[in-house]
């Protein structure tokens, strides 16, 4: 628990320089409307760039994993506006999970986070209220809670998941900032966020633990 407290610790100046930043509300509107209408879009997040659609619609997360050219027995994780949303989609969270939300989750000015330090997702047990091609086979599916501007905005006013997955073809690296994006993935997508094109500032994948049914914790990356 210590080990994770303190990544989430480190996780501060990043975000809070992020959020100083404004996003056009048109740019929002449009990224949501696409969202809506069960499209997929390119945006930014808290950690790197992601393709993302509604996480309960099961042709736009088939799509995405079509764009990523990558087989869907691989999970992908899906972004959430804050903790008290993440029982809307769990059978149960185990109480390891909210001893997690609860220490971790940012207040005011603590939603931040430093340059090269890391988020956290948590993948969680029994998964419901999600795409059944977005879980991975065990039922489980990881979540974070994004307190990033755009994305955290994304999700408020969409008012349910987003998939954020990074922006790359599957085996490829993930793009950490905007210019490092393949065109042609450009292309592929409905709509591409102008939010953050010129941000050189370099992010880092989350670290991922699982918590199974029995509170047993797994780290997959650290």
């Amino acid at each position: 628990m210590r080990v994770f407290l303190c990544i989430w610790k480190k996780w501060t100046t990043f975000v809070r320089r992020l959020n100083t930043m404004r996003y056009d509300k048109t740019d929002l509107q449009q990224a949501l409307k696409v969202l809506r209408e069960g499209g997929v879009i390119l945006y930014p997040t808290d950690t790197v760039w992601g393709i993302g659609c509604d996480a309960t619609n099961e042709a736009a997360v088939a799509r995405v994993y079509e764009i990523k050219r990558r087989v869907d027995s691989k999970a992908m994780l899906v972004l959430l506006d804050g903790a008290g949303t993440v029982q809307g989609y769990m059978e149960k969270v185990p109480e390891t999970a909210w001893m997690l939300l609860e220490t971790t989750e940012p207040q005011g000015d603590e939603a931040t986070r430093r340059q090269g330090e890391k988020a956290m997702t948590i993948i969680y047990p029994r998964a419901k209220n999600l795409a059944a091609n977005l879980l991975a086979e065990d039922g489980s599916v990881g979540i974070r809670i994004t307190t990033e501007a755009f994305s955290k905005a994304l999700c408020e006013q969409l008012r349910r998941p987003i998939v954020s997955t990074s922006a790359n073809f599957s085996g490829e690296p993930a793009a950490r900032i905007f210019s490092e994006i393949a065109p042609e993935l450009l292309e592929a997508v409905d709509y591409v966020c102008h939010y953050r094109r010129e941000d050189k500032t370099v992010a880092q994948p989350s670290s991922i633990i699982k918590i199974d049914e029995k509170e047993r914790i797994t780290i997959i990356r650290k």
